[in-house]
């Protein structure tokens, strides 16, 4: 080919790319008319990458491997854009991620090899992913091949954006905004060597922060929220006007202007919904699901208008559930040694038990399960008190040997351990908060136990996500106590059902003295307001006195005393107990029917 005949085929080689990228994504091409847009999110996937429990040694019915299916059929449709988003909680809850989290570090985190291969465009840090820790989110995002959003997580020295704040996405000539944040509640929930050097502001502010900073400089035809965060803001306690509400996903349209779609997440709850925002719009609410078993979906129509050179959109939302999608072939192919990796890592024995144990007996008394996280804290800390709560709804652990999986089952979050100094009155503080919020005032032995939700009519509320009935506080928030002896009398008001008649050692307990109390990060910071409602602390005060922490999570440190002990006979302690013994007895054989029902 001759040297001018090859400058000129490059030029219009070039060209040609030029005009064919600009149709694709920039603002500049000849606009269709309309178009179709499907913007679907996962949220609270919890490290339900494969169609498998690891924790129970079982199959899973949803994961991501079912997304996979479904957003490679939707992406199919003809005359349908798909956008692939994500909304927190990616870092926490299946073997899978804690082992890539703390174990195997060496190669690209697997959420984030799973999420680039999948094609999502862009996330949103949720708390339990800054609950891995620094070295862990701070390296996954530069793993990632997309944006990970949270406007309201800054610099606490400088005020600028830790993570992205949003992300532009170019579709037929119409430009796409989301907007991304977190809960503001991690500071009192997690301990700050976790999130140091990050401050988590309110998402009301944050929103009428960027909401104009994006109107101006991007003027997009479409305004997507991404926020890992819930729809009942008043969920304990909060307020519209609390500035740190955690639950705030339906509040920021209500008082900003702007959205079009916000997709929720953090509540684990299926969401489809509206609200109208101040300028009189309907603003369409949706979230999916955890642990991948629905996805969230926003079906936007663009209609372009000549006149006023801009789209018009028309928003539908709707929940899409993924039992019975099957799991993508190419997807099990591609990961499956990351599968045999961590299927290997939680077959490993650590131990024996001579009895089996369940959450389902911690509901209602002193149990055998709860009571071997009291033994192993006290031991590990030498604390004169030990707190702890069963911290999941229904979780076994069989007599036998014992693997790690079980681990996950024993103690479901990433908790750190730390040691506390409280006094005798702030003890009995705390618990009395825990059981006011635990059970029930009973007024006669027909009455119910436990402290159930109850509608206007005061009838039991029933929720198809747990088969169960509603619990007016969430059972891990449920602490019991271990070194001390006491009894809980639920016949009398709240805070004066405990007596408190010594240690367990046989020392005398006094409410003017300061003990050491063993207690878990999430409750150590403030979480659930134990110490705070309760024992009437102060967060500068709980930040005052805490004395240790352990460095790696509770969990290792649960199954490095397991393995050092070899064979375990797990037995209830025995230092607490309810009366009218005769009431309580009658009340919970009648409650277990309702909350594990057949």
């Amino acid at each position: 080919m001759k040297k001018g005949l090859l400058i000129t085929v490059l030029v219009l080689s070039v060209a040609a790319l030029t005009f064919f990228t600009a149709c694709q994504t920039g603002p500049a091409m000849d606009p269709p008319k309309s178009f179709e847009l499907k913007l679907v999110s996962t949220s609270d996937v919890h490290g339900a990458i494969f169609p498998y429990d690891f924790i129970n040694d079982k199959p899973a019915a949803t994961s991501l491997a079912q997304v996979m299916t479904y957003v490679n059929e939707e992406r199919a449709v003809l005359d349908q854009d798909v956008v692939l988003l994500d909304n927190g909680d990616i870092l926490q809850g299946q073997p899978v991620v804690y082992y890539y989290n703390f174990e195997d570090t060496g190669e690209a985190h697997i959420q984030a090899q799973v999420m680039n291969y999948m094609g999502y465009e862009a996330g949103s840090v949720g708390n339990h992913d800054i609950e891995a820790g620094h070295p862990v989110y701070d390296q996954i995002v530069k793993e990632f091949d997309f944006p990970w959003l949270a406007a309201n997580a800054v610099h606490a020295d400088t005020g600028e954006q830790y993570f992205e704040p949003y992300t532009v996405i170019h579709r037929n000539g119409a430009k796409i905004v989301v907007l991304g944040m977190i809960t503001p509640g991690i500071a009192t929930w997690l301990p700050e060597d976790i999130w140091t050097g990050i401050r988590f502001e309110g998402m009301v502010e944050t929103a009428e922060k960027w909401v104009p900073i994006v109107m101006e400089k991007e003027n997009p035809d479409l305004l997507v929220g991404l926020f890992h965060s819930g729809v009942d803001y008043t969920y304990s306690g909060g307020t519209k006007d609390e500035v740190l509400n955690k639950n705030a996903s339906v509040l920021v349209p209500e008082f900003v202007p702007g959205f079009d779609v916000i997709f929720t997440g953090h509540d684990h709850a299926d969401t489809n919904m509206t609200v109208t925002d101040p300028s009189g719009k309907e603003v369409v609410i949706v979230g999916a699901l955890n642990a991948a078993r629905s996805v969230a979906v926003a079906n936007v129509s663009f209609t372009y208008d000549d006149a006023a050179k801009s789209f018009r959109t028309s928003v539908m939302g709707e929940t899409v559930m993924m039992e019975g999608v099957p799991a993508d072939a190419d997807f099990l192919a591609e990961f499956q040694g990351a599968y045999d990796s961590v299927k290997e890592y939680v077959a490993k024995p650590i131990g024996n038990f001579t009895k089996t144990i369940s959450t389902k007996e911690a509901m209602f008394g002193d149990s055998a399960f709860v009571d071997l996280i009291h033994r192993i804290q006290l031991e590990i800390t030498d604390a004169d008190v030990s707190f702890a709560a069963p911290l999941s709804f229904i979780a076994t652990i069989n007599e036998g040997d014992v693997f790690v999986r079980d681990m996950f089952n024993l103690y479901k979050y990433e908790n750190l351990l730390y040691t506390m100094e409280l006094s005798g009155k702030e003890i009995k503080d705390f618990l009395e908060f825990s059981y006011d919020g635990w059970m029930n005032t009973m007024e006669n032995t027909d009455d119910n136990l436990l402290n159930f939700k109850r509608d206007d009519a005061g009838e039991l509320i029933w929720n198809d996500r747990y088969n169960s009935y509603d619990l007016a506080v969430r059972y891990y928030n449920y602490d019991s106590a271990a070194g001390i002896n006491y009894t809980v009398d639920v016949s009398k008001p709240a805070g004066e059902r405990l007596e408190i008649t010594g240690f367990s050692d046989g020392r005398s307990f006094s409410m003017a003295d300061t003990y050491l109390v063993a207690i878990n990060s999430y409750r150590g910071t403030g979480g659930g307001g134990h110490l705070t409602k309760g024992a009437g602390l102060t967060k500068a005060e709980i930040d005052g006195r805490l004395m240790s922490s352990t460095i790696k999570d509770l969990r290792y440190y649960l199954m490095k005393w397991i393995e050092d002990e070899g064979t375990v006979e797990p037995a209830p302690i025995g230092n607490w107990s309810l009366k009218p013994v005769e009431w309580t007895d009658a009340a919970a054989k009648r409650d277990f029917a309702l909350i594990y029902p057949e």
